[in-house]
This record gives C-alpha cells, sequence and structure tokens, in this order.
C-alpha cells in the first residue's frame, strides 16, 4: 500500500498544478487519494511491526455470531430482483418494485404473499409519484399508465 501511494503521489507530482476558472488543478484530486494511500499505507506498516490487529475478530463466522448462509432465501432474493430487471421496461416501474418487495419479503421469512404485494403496490406508488411529481424524473408506468394518467408521463 506504501509503494502503491509513492507511486500515485509520484505520478500526481508530474501533472498541471494551473488551476482554471476555480483556482483547483487537475492534481487536485489525485493528489488528495495519493496522500491517503500513503497514510494507509504507513498505518499498515505500523500495525504490521507492532504485531498486528490485538483485537480482530474470529475467522469463524459462528464464533463472530453471524448466521448461516440461507440459500433459500438468497434465491427469494435474486428471483425478486431478476423480476424487477424483466419487468421494469414493459410492467413498469410500480409493478416491477412491488414483485422486488414480494421477493425480498419472502427471501427474509414473510409467508403473506397478499400482504406483500399490497405494501409493495404501496410503496412502489408513492416512490414513483415522489419521483415522477416532485422530482421531474421520467420512470416507465407501464401497465398502469392508464390508471396514473399524467403521472405516468
Amino acid at each position: 500500500m506504501l509503494a502503491l501511494g509513492g507511486g500515485a503521489v509520484a505520478t500526481t507530482a508530474g501533472l498541471s498544478g494551473e488551476g482554471g476558472y476555480s483556482g483547483i488543478g487537475p492534481n487536485f484530486v489525485p493528489a488528495i487519494i495519493s496522500g491517503g494511500l500513503v497514510v494507509l499505507g504507513v498505518w499498515l506498516l505500523v500495525e504490521a511491526l507492532s504485531g498486528g490487529w490485538r483485537h480482530a475478530p474470529p475467522d469463524d463466522a459462528a464464533a463472530r455470531g453471524e448466521h448461516a448462509f440461507h440459500a433459500a432465501g438468497f434465491g427469494w432474493v435474486t428471483a425478486g430482483l431478476f423480476a424487477h430487471m424483466a419487468l421494469i421496461g414493459h410492467a413498469g416501474f410500480v409493478i416491477a418494485g412491488m414483485a422486488l418487495f414480494a421477493g425480498v419479503a419472502r427471501g427474509f421469512g414473510s409467508r403473506r404473499i397478499a400482504r406483500d404485494l399490497g405494501l409493495g403496490l404501496v410503496i412502489a406508488l408513492a416512490v414513483f409519484l415522489f419521483f415522477v411529481k416532485l422530482l421531474n424524473v421520467n420512470l416507465p408506468a407501464g401497465w398502469l399508465l392508464p390508471l396514473l394518467g399524467a403521472a405516468g408521463t
């Protein structure tokens, strides 16, 4: 890390320091990043030479209190994400968001699919209206365009 920071400092030193209208040149941000790399490199070196991290968490996930991997939950969340990606272009943001919410809720253990779909609809609709009406961001209305009227355009 220290060598990487030193190389970044050397490269940054070769950049032009002339500022434009703002007085900040093209070497400003690289100089900050390079300095941060050097600081992290020195910190790592001090830790390595002084015996390393003394209060590091154990390598065993169970000893750290973590839960085991739950394949079914992972599958439901992944299915919700894929459903969102597949639906957003045709069905619209609200329907896709509703499917995503229901998939994630099922992945976290909910068995009330009707409630999850309803909550997903309410939350996705609120987010849709916030972005479309207040932030003027166009989101696809999809199948709900006739119901959303001017909000969906």
